[in-house]
């Protein structure tokens, strides 16, 4: 819960303090590329730690787990262009 709120933060900050609308689907993109990456690595590191069954599932929560926190940030992002932009004026 912790995290989830300063991932959310630190997207409404981002969002905030860089200039102009930010391309979201670009940075969408971007944490799905990260989160497969995240994966694989997991993946192959609970594979050689606890058999195939545990690293599948590991590789898969790892990137259902990034996507989630790219979303919130992105969230985040959309309210600090917003805010960003009423603020700012």
């Amino acid at each position: 819960m912790w995290f989830e709120l300063l991932i959310f933060i630190i997207g409404l900050a981002f969002g905030y303090f860089s200039s102009g609308k930010e391309d979201k689907m670009d940075l969408l993109k971007k944490g799905l590329l990260i989160g497969i990456v995240l994966a694989i690595i997991f993946g192959i590191i609970a594979l050689l730690i606890g058999g195939l069954l545990i690293g599948l599932v590991g590789a898969l929560g790892v990137f259902i787990q990034v996507v989630i926190l790219v979303i919130i940030f992105i969230i985040g992002v959309f309210i600090g262009d917003f805010l960003e932009e009423k603020i700012k004026k």
